[in-house]
């Protein structure tokens, strides 16, 4: 397979040759959704766009979990319920302040607790590489979007990977941030504990402005000189898998930055135990009003039924064990390292067919390993990047996630760019919406 094909880096196009992607991003939305289903609310076309502001004429998009004047979520769910969510959500008064232009509202899986992008009550994106695969959830509509071109930005949420593993599905860049770094006041909340709101883009450099706009903790700091790449969680990961992600951090060295091997696998798990226990649980608070409504399917029913037996002081427990966690793993596990890596998914992109309960392929066991390596990284409230580094034997695409600590938002961003300077795996065109790219509007090489 072939990825002759690459896309324009937004930030070093021209001012006309951006305005042209601005003004034609509608159509090109339009166009893909037929084959993709990323978005569940396309906007109409409006003006001429700004060209004043940092975030002026960049197209972007949005996950339906946020509210604004003109628009009200639905969560992934088919039908609007009283979330009692109103106003303007932080995070898109932040964009549309600085000039962003808003296409539309993405898809997403139902509620945000689903990590592959199968939804079982709405539709449901399809990967660009490949529509029989995952794009990854629960952000699967943004990365879709993305990916194809529709838009440059988009908003998603992680409360346990789900900014990463549509990154990684998708084939673009995601950046989860520092928990409380970005504001998720008019967000639709999953695990108040947990959630983040972040962004995704192509490639870091990318994202980089926009992620200035919605956090202070997205300035760079200090360089990142040396990171810790955990070796067992590589080893238990796929042979592509494994391939790929050693072929990024071999693109770190070559920045100049030293890598060692540390073994973290225990450590994930002690912490994953915490993550599990405020996720399921506070999920199940978060939503216990709506569980019987016909709009919820039986299956995400049952899931945050579970959540039901977590008694509250298990919960507060597991809560209060967050600064220890924090601290033990920053003394143990990355000692005087910068910043630790890992794959997102120790395993390849599944089909559909493996995540949709109805099918005779459903494999519980794979849907859980989608967020083995992501869900300790919110429960530790740290920031980390997903960066494409490659494909697999079946040309989807890999991603490797960078973790900091707490504040350095904009010390990984700025390594992925780095990185990304000297690759172009962020870059290429993904091959079932190649024929339907226009060269005309400004977005390929």
């Amino acid at each position: 397979m072939t990825h002759d094909t690459r896309f324009s880096e937004w930030t070093r196009l021209g001012k006309d040759s951006q305005s042209v992607v601005a003004a034609t991003a509608i159509d090109r939305a339009n166009r893909l959704e037929s084959r993709l289903h990323a978005f569940v609310e396309i906007q109409r076309a409006s003006a001429e766009p700004s060209r004043d502001g940092l975030l002026a004429l960049i197209p972007y998009a949005a996950k339906d979990i946020l509210v604004a004047p003109d628009h009200r979520p639905k969560g992934g769910l088919a039908e609007f319920l009283d979330f009692g969510l109103s106003g303007y959500a932080d995070v898109l008064r932040g964009l549309d302040d600085f000039g962003a232009c808003r296409v539309g509202f993405t898809a997403m899986t139902e509620l945000a607790y689903e990590p592959s992008g199968f939804n079982a009550v709405s539709a449901y994106p399809r990967n660009p590489w490949n529509l029989d695969f995952i794009p990854g959830g629960s952000s699967s509509g943004s990365a879709v979007a993305v990916a194809s071109g529709a838009v440059v930005i988009a908003l998603g949420s992680d409360t346990a990977g789900s900014i990463r593993i549509p990154a990684h599905c998708s084939g673009v860049t995601g950046w989860k941030p520092t928990w409380g770094a970005v504001s998720a006041t008019g967000a639709l909340p999953l695990a108040s504990f947990l959630d983040t709101v972040g962004l995704l883009a192509r490639s870091a450099t990318e994202l980089s402005a926009a992620a200035t706009v919605l956090s202070a903790d997205a300035q760079p700091r200090a360089p990142v000189e040396h990171i810790v790449f955990f070796g067992d969680a590589l080893d238990e990961s796929e042979p592509a898998i494994r391939r790929a992600c050693l072929d990024g951090i071999e693109s770190m060295r070559a920045c100049d930055i030293a890598a060692s091997r540390v073994d973290a696998l225990s450590a994930i798990a002690a912490i994953d135990r915490h993550a599990l226990i405020v996720l399921q649980g506070e999920a199940a608070r978060t939503y216990d009003r709506q569980l019987g409504h016909v709009a919820i399917s039986p299956v995400l029913r049952r899931r945050f039924a579970k959540g039901l037996t977590i008694s509250d002081a298990e919960l507060s427990a597991s809560r209060a064990a967050r600064p220890q966690l924090a601290k033990e793993f920053e003394d143990k596990v990355l000692g005087k390292a910068d910043a630790a890596i890992l794959p997102v998914m120790p395993i390849r992109t599944p089909p559909y067919s493996e995540v949709d309960p109805r099918s005779p392929s459903f494999s519980g066991r794979r849907l859980y390993k989608l967020s083995r390596y992501c869900r300790f990284v919110n429960m530790l409230g740290f920031p980390a990047v997903a960066i494409p580094v490659g494909f697999d034997d079946r040309g989807l695409p890999i991603a490797l996630q960078v973790i900091g600590r707490p504040g350095r938002d904009g010390d990984l961003i700025t390594l992925a760019a780095r990185v990304q300077g000297r690759t172009d795996w962020h870059a290429r065109v993904p091959t079932a919406v190649r024929d339907l790219i226009d060269i005309r509007e400004g977005l390929l090489a």
